[in-house]
């Protein structure tokens, strides 16, 4: 068992470095190619394509005029900074968590 779980752990050490990744916008596709069978570089790939759906939303919304520009803007920016810190924090950490808010929608996507 102890052994077990050493390999398991091992395996989400090797991944690591491309589930942080997944949070830098568009290189969510790196462990997508590279890791695709790793389910921990995976899971993090998804919740990184969700974010980046996030920022472009958000960005899109933010040209809205005044709407936009003084609430969609700086709120939507503050919130991805947050989703993006957390999910560097939980692909470091080794876990497999969802983000807050949108992480809820990465399990729709199948690769």
């Amino acid at each position: 068992m102890e052994e077990e779980k050493k390999s398991v752990d091992s395996s989400v050490d090797n991944d690591k470095v491309f589930a942080v990744l997944s949070y830098f916008w568009i290189l969510f596709i790196l462990p997508l190619v590279m890791k695709k069978d790793s389910e921990f570089a995976v899971y993090h790939a998804k919740q990184g394509l969700i974010l980046f759906i996030f920022s472009i939303i958000i960005g899109v919304a933010s040209n809205i005029p005044f709407i936009g520009w003084f609430i969609i803007a700086p709120v939507g920016g503050v919130i991805g900074v947050i989703l993006f810190i957390i999910g560097i924090i939980n692909a470091w950490g080794g876990k497999k968590q969802p983000l807050p808010i949108i992480g809820k929608y990465a399990d729709s996507f199948k690769f």
